[in-house]
């Protein structure tokens, strides 16, 4: 008498094809022991969807570019374990407020454009014969830059913000923060001309304060606490006060 063959534990998946226009499909995934999302993907991919196109690097948690919406929220998908996600179908889309290109791979020029309308790039004050700037891990400026240095700018806090998926003009979260960093940073020659793109039209003032970006960022920093620091200093520079 032959024993009936057990059914292995699968997964229901829904992922986007398509551009656009497209549509979830429906997916099936067998569950292993400490399944991460990136895996599921990895599975359809070479199981069921050859042409299924996303993004990935590391696989560990450093480079962010697996970057998806997961169950309607932004996540690393190599650090998103299956098992935390609760009950019921895993629904993977590309992150959200960035312009779609194939299933779950969007176009990241906008949000990195936006990091540079910001002020974002870094202007030393010094050449290569001048010493070496000393500046002290304890000063106020220094700790407030440290704070948001270690951005890898993933586009999480991008694409969990509200006030970017109704303002297309706002500069978002990531480029903020990098704004925030570059005030604060002693050596940058252009800290007025960043505080003027980062407070100017689009900038900081747009910021609705809901922390969606602080929520979500997946190395634990708060651009909501770099916004908030632009902000008062252009109420400063308004009233003509000290910064």
């Amino acid at each position: 008498m032959g024993c009936e063959e057990q059914e292995q534990p699968a997964h229901d998946v829904r992922i986007w094809r398509g551009r656009s226009d497209g549509a979830f499909r429906s997916y099936r995934v067998p569950a292993r022991d400490n399944q991460t999302v990136l895996d599921v993907v990895t599975a359809v991919q070479r199981r069921d969807a050859p042409d299924l196109a996303y993004r990935f690097a590391c696989r560990v948690g450093v480079c962010g570019s697996c970057a998806m919406m997961v169950n309607g929220v932004p996540r690393w998908t190599c650090r998103t374990h299956v098992s935390r996600l609760g009950p019921g179908p895993i629904t993977i889309a590309p992150l959200r407020n960035l312009p779609h290109i194939k299933d779950l791979v969007t176009d990241m020029a906008p949000f990195f454009e936006k990091w540079q309308r910001a002020g974002g790039k870094f202007t030393g004050s010094a050449s290569r014969a001048d010493a070496l700037a000393s500046i002290s891990p304890a000063s106020k400026k220094r700790q407030q830059a440290d704070a948001g240095i270690e951005c890898i700018n993933c586009a999480v806090c991008y694409a969990a913000c509200d006030v970017v998926a109704w303002n297309e003009d706002y500069l978002g979260p990531a480029a903020l923060l990098r704004a925030w960093t570059l005030v604060n940073d002693e050596r940058h020659a252009g800290q007025d001309e960043t505080r003027k793109k980062a407070t100017g039209d689009g900038g900081c003032s747009n910021c609705h304060a809901q922390a969606n970006c602080a929520r979500h960022c997946p190395v634990g920093l708060s651009p909501s606490h770099g916004i908030a620091g632009l902000k008062r200093q252009s109420l400063a520079a308004m009233f003509g006060l000290g910064a």
